[in-house]
């Protein structure tokens, strides 16, 4: 699905939130930035978006899975634009069989793709594995708002809107169809904090932004 869509993935992203995505993605480099890490792994990359704003904290290396190619060829063009390329590679992954030995990253996250894991709680066990003692994941990932009527207007938007300019624009209306019905049977708040306590994780928190459209997730190994 993802990679019928990726040519214009990263348009659709930046129309359909008016911009509002880039806002989360700098919300979690400033908060990842506190950690300082060296090493940052970034699972369901895409297009790397979050990899290319997190290269502004100077890591020695971030390095970025996903499991769709298409996505993968998209994001590498635009790290050689960028001249990253010394930075951030990026490669084919799955998040539940991570081709990484134990204890080998400072960092891990996620932007809107722990939503698409085959099994959430698998994928993020296999993150645990990977990361360093003190290691530290933080995730963002959509929410559902519950005060009116945000509540009922972002509903209209994401059944009704979202789905047709996303045909318009890619030509899969099922894909964009996809994202509102994924979102409604995910765990958000506390019981994805809860999810993450599963995996092996520690000192878990959940940020509301946007009053609840988004959320930044944290734990630590």
């Amino acid at each position: 699905m993802f990679n019928s869509i990726a040519h214009r993935y990263d348009y659709l992203n930046h129309f359909l939130s008016m911009g509002i995505d880039r806002l989360w993605r700098r919300k979690l480099r400033k908060r990842l930035s506190v950690y300082k890490p060296e090493k940052i792994l970034d699972v369901a990359t895409g297009t790397g978006d979050l990899a290319i704003e997190l290269a502004k904290l100077k890591p020695r290396q971030i390095i970025g899975v996903d499991i769709a190619e298409t996505m993968l060829e998209m994001g590498d063009k635009k790290i050689i634009k960028k001249n990253l390329q010394h930075m951030i590679q990026l490669q084919q992954g799955d998040s539940e069989d991570l081709p990484f030995e134990n204890d080998t990253f400072d960092a891990a996250v996620i932007s809107y793709g722990v939503r698409n894991f085959e099994t959430p709680l698998k994928g993020l066990k296999e993150i645990h594995r990977v990361l360093k003692p003190g290691g530290v994941i933080l995730i963002l990932e959509f929410g559902m708002p519950g005060s009116f009527p945000v509540k009922q207007l972002y509903s209209f938007y994401f059944n009704a809107i979202l789905p047709f300019w996303g045909k318009v624009f890619s030509g899969s209306y099922e894909s964009y169809k996809y994202l509102p019905e994924s979102v409604k049977t995910f765990p958000y708040g506390k019981n994805f904090t809860d999810l993450l306590e599963q995996a092996g994780f520690g000192n878990t928190s959940a940020t509301s932004l946007s009053q609840g459209i988004t959320y930044l997730y944290e734990g630590v190994k």
